[in-house]
């Protein structure tokens, strides 16, 4: 009897109609613990090489893990998987919420979704059965009514839903998946490639929760755990102000994105800052499945032009540099307001931010003009350009059907030097955190299997000072310089990599976890352990989520994906022109270098192979697709 999991995956073939139950055994689970585990195996022995990300073949694979849903803060994530419409490598993304849990709960710790249906359909999974459902009557509508149509026909309001909006039935490349309204599979397009599948939602019910090896442990750890919370300073912070409060330190460091990565500091900071948004548009905090921290933002607002609804949650930090500093746009209420629209829309606010500073870009310098843009003007600060825009983009239509392709795409459809403006690494935008202030995350951007994503990376930042001591047990002692790019750096990356994999492949939120909050790495390898029955390790973690990042990296491989691709956008090699750090800059031929002493480390070639002995050592020289 396995302990923390069902033993079950699920899969769902749209063009047969069928579903069907694999049952992996003990060491498959204990090999690939679940999130970008699974999706990394699944990816790499069930998708050939070359396929077209937008076509039946590509599968899409929510994954759970081995320890989701037990009554632990922040073990209540999962994790989607596929072949990237935006950039045609290796996807992931994760969120929150209530849905992973819901679906350990109804008898899976995976879904894998194959073929396309040749109408809307959605799923509807309830204590280990599974139906494809008519959703004809669902296509077209947004989010919010999706969701209300759904537990109205369902009969049951704690149903809960991952859904596409009409950006994903359009296969805007960066649309998005959106579970009940305020939590996303933001990043890699995953909405897109559910669209494409004509599969509007899945919803889920279940009532069941797999059994725990040592359930008395198990609860003493949560108790250590939420009393920790209270008073671990990163988590106090979270809970009163959550990611909002982080953009004001970022601006004064120096490196919050601006103007399309132009600078980094804004001088309309101030009103874009926590204690704004708490004084003027915030109604109230909201949580995750067993979260004590309680980080997400709820808003409202019922006058003005710009009005909000706090069934949507609120903006994070990143919409507030997408639809803010990166635009030149300082007031609150409107780019809150943009965001609750991609929210509606199912689009990825930072793809659509960076989206829209690129075409505010070149509509300055004359690359777009009206003629290109229906008689719009693109400024800078323009906050109803920015609303306008994101409905165009959602809905395909003019200037909107270009943009919806990603900066990489749309930049070769415009032309006339447009790419000079389009910032992207392997193809997906940046996450609004600027390489110049942060370069061990510089070097996580470059090196992500996604191309740029903060949820993969360590941050510098925490670890200055007496922070260095959350990275003791890895055996790094020395506190991390945030500008400095050397050696030292790189072996700070190879390390915090490991460890911050460790909560993508066990699905754990990091503003819980290891290594900067509440949970200790001692407390986390206790509570695997509890739960699952089985005598884990710190080492045997860590080599799990580097077994999971060489899965990925084997997969783009395949896909012709080379070391030109594991770099940086242009404009940090360039001085930053302002702010702290003015005259800052990233030497390219230094961080190459380091890049590939990066690839020496790993046990990868020259050309960022994994080596034959690498893969002997992670038991992955037999796999099919390897």
């Amino acid at each position: 009897m396995p302990f923390g999991y069902n033993g079950k995956i699920l899969h769902v073939d749209l063009t047969r109609g069928t579903t069907r139950v694999e049952e992996p055994d003990e060491k498959w689970y204990r090999t690939y613990l679940g999130g970008t585990g699974f999706v990394g195996w699944y990816l790499l022995t069930h998708l050939a090489p070359g396929t077209d990300p937008l076509s039946p073949e590509n599968p899409l694979v929510f994954a759970t893990s081995v320890v989701v849903g037990a009554p632990l803060s922040g073990f209540n994530r999962y994790v989607v998987g596929a072949k990237s419409p935006l950039s045609g490598a290796f996807a992931e993304t994760e969120a929150g919420g209530y849905f992973g849990p819901e679906l350990k709960f109804a008898g899976f710790d995976a879904l894998v979704v194959h073929g396309r249906a040749e109408r809307p359909v959605y799923l509807w999974i309830r204590d280990g059965i599974a139906e494809i459902r008519d959703a004809s009557g669902l296509w077209g509508l947004d989010n919010w009514l999706t969701l209300e149509r759904l537990r109205q026909e369902l009969g049951d309001p704690r149903v809960r839903v991952v859904s596409i909006g009409p950006a994903g039935e359009r296969q805007v490349l960066f649309a998005c998946l959106q579970n009940d309204l305020e939590h996303f599979n933001g990043r890699t397009g995953m909405g897109a490639v559910m669209g494409a599948k004509n599969l509007k939602a899945i919803a889920v019910r279940g009532t069941g929760k797999p059994a725990l090896a040592d359930p008395e442990k198990v609860r003493e750890i949560a108790r250590w755990h939420n009393e920790r919370i209270k008073s671990h300073p990163p988590n106090v912070g979270l809970t009163k102000y959550g990611t909002p409060g982080l953009l004001k330190s970022i601006n004064d460091a120096g490196f919050l994105p601006t103007r399309n990565f132009r600078e980094g500091w804004f001088e309309g900071a101030e009103a874009l800052s926590a204690p704004v948004y708490h004084e003027t548009i915030f109604h109230s905090n909201s949580t995750c499945w067993a979260c004590a921290v309680r980080c997400k933002r709820r808003v409202e607002r019922t006058e003005g032009k710009y009005p909000l609804d706090r069934r949507f949650g609120g903006a994070e930090y990143e919409a507030l540099a997408a639809l803010g500093s990166m635009l030149g746009i300082r007031d609150l209420a409107a780019v809150a307001y943009g965001n609750q629209r991609c929210n509606l829309y199912g689009l990825d606010v930072i793809s659509t931010g960076a989206v829209i500073a690129f075409a505010m870009e070149c509509f300055e310098h004359g690359i777009l003009t009206p003629a290109d843009t229906g008689g719009r003007e693109l400024r800078w600060g323009d906050a109803e350009a920015m609303i306008w825009l994101i409905g165009e983009i959602a809905a395909r239509r003019g200037i909107g059907d270009t943009l919806a392709l990603g900066v990489k795409r749309a930049a070769a459809r415009i032309g006339r030097g447009a790419e000079r403006f389009a910032f992207h690494i392997k193809g997906q935008e940046l996450a609004f955190h600027d390489g110049r202030g942060k370069t061990g995350m510089a070097m996580g951007f470059a090196l992500s299997p996604t191309g740029a994503d903060h949820i993969e990376t360590p941050h510098d930042v925490a670890f200055q000072g007496d922070g260095i001591a959350k990275l003791f047990p890895l055996g790094l002692f020395d506190p991390v310089d945030p500008l400095k790019t050397d050696e030292a750096k790189v072996r700070f990356f190879f390390l915090g990599q490991k460890a911050w994999g460790i909560n993508n492949v066990l699905a754990l939120c990091n503003f819980t976890s290891v290594p900067i909050h509440a949970m200790t790495f001692g407390r986390l390898v206790e509570a695997v352990s509890a739960i699952t029955g089985w005598d884990v390790s710190l080492y045997e973690l860590m080599k799990a989520a580097e077994r999971a990042n060489v899965l990925a990296r084997l997969f783009n491989n395949r896909e012709g994906f080379t070391p030109a691709d594991d770099t940086l956008i242009s404009r940090w090699f360039e001085e930053m022109p302002s702010g702290p750090l003015r005259g800052k800059r990233i030497d390219p031929e230094r961080f190459a270098e380091l890049v590939r002493l990066y690839y020496e480390m790993s046990g990868w070639d020259e050309q960022g192979r994994p080596t034959r002995g690498k893969l002997v050592e992670l038991g992955l020289d037999g796999l099919a697709g390897a």
